[in-house]
């Protein structure tokens, strides 16, 4: 999806571009995902203002709205056939110590002039069937179909002059007097530049890698749940998340199933993988099903384990880096990787014609030593 995106907005604005796709567009972490386009970042604004302050985290937030906001004003303009549906979101707690830090969250987002509106415990319960202690109910959120999102966006490059080539993984990236040379198995590309959009930093830029911290998540999809039993899980048309660490999530599928997500886990050499997976992924419908009980009698008709990286502070790394002269790189979205993704897309295309911005630094490499 990051690496689409910024095609779309490179294309758009006059480049040149080749898109290398190691295996086939759409699949990997972006099939993977659960598609909540939500505007707020993974950490709440009280977290980010006490490591940067509380302008920087003003600042962080509002740039992660707009970015929400506009990636869904651009896919209706498309019309990309993608089920995407604007959703409420729940962000909600369980505990009357998370209750006490969603408040003080909560106060800081309306001084700062966000959307939120305060839920008690009976307003969480007749929203989603959710016995909590309160939540944050934000709107301007959606969800939609990741891979049918991507496959359109795609179409919009191509459209717009991009050539984009699957089965082409990048072996080598050259240094040359005008800018970088790109080997694959097939061929090479020259270009002034290259944009690195692999998620995280792969093992030819080992030396990043200590910048960021993978983690496997977990997705399971509900049969399709009919009217009655819609009713006794108690979930309205909204997406909701919760205040622990890590996290879990919900929304509902155009055809009435339940994506039940969360409780990732730091990726770990040494363990059998298929005995991990299957363990993890019973670990999140058991948490469901203490949410909601009425779970224990549904099938999961599909599950699945995803893979991302997050940086110390969930945030995107975008830009350039010293050690890698005609880079430009958008890497560690965290568990808001759609959001990060088009504001990594508008802002490479800024630095793409040179252009310099105080926002530019807020994404740096150097911000987290």
């Amino acid at each position: 999806m990051t690496g689409v995106l910024a095609a779309v907005a490179l294309s758009a604005a006059g480049v040149n571009v080749c898109v290398l796709e190691a295996a086939t567009v759409g699949r990997g972490s972006t099939a993977a995902s659960s598609a909540l386009l939500l505007q707020e970042p993974d950490y709440g604004m009280r977290e980010l203002a006490r490591r940067y302050g509380a302008a920087t985290s003003v600042r962080m937030w509002q740039l992660s709205r707009s970015a929400g906001r506009d990636f869904i004003t651009l896919m209706r303009r498309l019309r990309i056939a993608c089920d995407l549906e604007m959703r409420p979101a729940i962000y909600y707690a369980s505990d009357s110590e998370a209750e006490q830090r969603l408040r003080a969250e909560f106060k800081m987002r309306t001084s700062a002039g966000f959307d939120a509106k305060w839920l008690g415990p009976r307003a969480l319960r007749e929203t989603t069937g959710i016995a909590g202690r309160a939540a944050i109910r934000t709107s301007g959120n959606a969800q939609f179909d990741p891979w049918k999102a991507c496959c359109g966006l795609v179409r919009t490059a191509v459209t717009n002059g991009a050539r984009v080539f699957e089965r082409s993984r990048v072996t080598r990236i050259v240094q040359t007097g005008t800018g970088v040379r790109l080997h694959t198995k097939s061929g090479r590309i020259d270009a002034a530049r290259v944009v690195i959009a692999t998620g995280y930093a792969t093992p030819y830029f080992r030396p990043l890698a200590g910048k960021f911290r993978l983690f496997h998540t977990y997705v399971l999809a509900t049969e399709p749940l009919s009217e009655r039993q819609r009713r006794e899980v108690g979930l309205s048309r909204v997406m909701t998340w919760d205040t622990a660490r890590p996290y879990h999530y919900s929304r509902w599928t155009a055809d009435h199933r339940l994506l039940l997500g969360g409780g990732d886990r730091p990726v770990r050499s040494g363990q059998r993988r298929d005995y991990r997976r299957a363990r993890d992924l019973q670990d999140v419908r058991h948490h469901f099903e203490r949410l909601w009980p009425a779970l224990s009698d549904v099938h999961i008709s599909s599950a699945w384990e995803g893979l991302f990286a997050t940086t110390p502070d969930s945030l995107p790394y975008i830009g350039p880096h010293a050690r890698y002269p005609n880079h430009l790189f958008a890497l560690g979205y965290g568990g808001n990787g759609m959001t990060f993704s088009f504001l990594a897309a508008r802002m490479l295309v800024e630095q793409w014609h040179g252009e310099e911005s105080p926002d530019h630094r807020l994404f740096r490499f150097a911000r987290v030593r």
